[in-house]
């Protein structure tokens, strides 16, 4: 059998479009965790690598924006030593990478309800985004306090609140209301772990949106993860409704 050539940045974009917006459900830090036999916060720990390869390889990419679903609503629900542990691990990821951020030109955005986060992790986050201020590559997005719903609640009482005339409303000025106004929405949704569901994640703004789910944990997801997810999109014909 012949071999197969390994997928590099250069050569992905040699074969065909790079998305220009991937997300990613970050999904089996805990499962990563029971199956060997140590405490649940250590899988959230070992996923930060995950976090700083699969950023490398976004910007080798080209790509423009990596969106992370990194704590949704939802999870305020987990055990409060749990939360608590998470806020701590972010507030320390961020500090720790923000050199790292810089020097790949990255910069950052948060999308959610950061008003429900603690003040010293809003602190820690605009600290980051002020180191950051003068890059102007790759946009990291990190979904925090997300939920899809919330999302679109929070922008039609937006809506409501500028008294916006129905005859005024299209699904592109909607849009405008939304979190991820600006952006370009996911041409390619990766899901680790192997579950087949969004879980409240950009429920507008997935509508078109290639997935592409692996088994594999997140703490043990790698950039060459990400170019096979960007090879198999490539392959895709994405119609958007038309017919051929």
């Amino acid at each position: 059998m012949p071999v197969r050539s390994p997928l590099t940045p250069e050569a992905l974009r040699a074969r065909g479009t790079v998305p220009r917006h991937i997300a990613i459900i970050m999904d089996g830090n805990g499962r990563w965790a029971k199956a060997r036999g140590v405490p649940r916060l250590m899988g959230h720990q070992a996923g930060r690598e995950s976090v700083r390869d699969v950023l490398k390889g976004a910007v080798a990419l080209g790509t423009e924006v990596l969106t992370l679903y990194t704590f949704s609503t939802e999870n305020w629900k987990r055990p409060r030593r749990e939360v608590q542990a998470l806020m701590s691990i972010l507030r320390r990821t961020l500090r720790e990478e923000r050199k790292n951020l810089r020097e790949s030109n990255v910069r950052l955005q948060v999308m959610g309800r950061p008003h429900d986060l603690p003040p010293e992790v809003v602190a820690t986050i605009a600290e980051t985004q002020d180191y950051l201020s003068a890059c102007d590559g790759l946009l990291l997005n990190l979904a925090l306090s997300y939920g899809g719903r919330g999302e679109i609640v929070d922008a039609a009482r937006r809506l409501l609140t500028e008294q916006i005339a129905p005859s005024d409303l299209d699904e592109e000025r909607f849009a405008t209301y939304l979190y991820t106004a600006g952006m370009p929405e996911p041409d390619l949704l990766i899901r680790t772990s192997g579950e087949l569901r969004i879980s409240n994640f950009m429920l507008w703004q997935l509508a078109y949106t290639e997935f592409w789910v692996t088994d594999t944990l997140w703490p043990d997801f790698r950039r060459k993860h990400l170019y096979q997810a960007v090879a198999d999109f490539q392959a895709r014909d994405r119609r958007f409704g038309r017919v051929d």
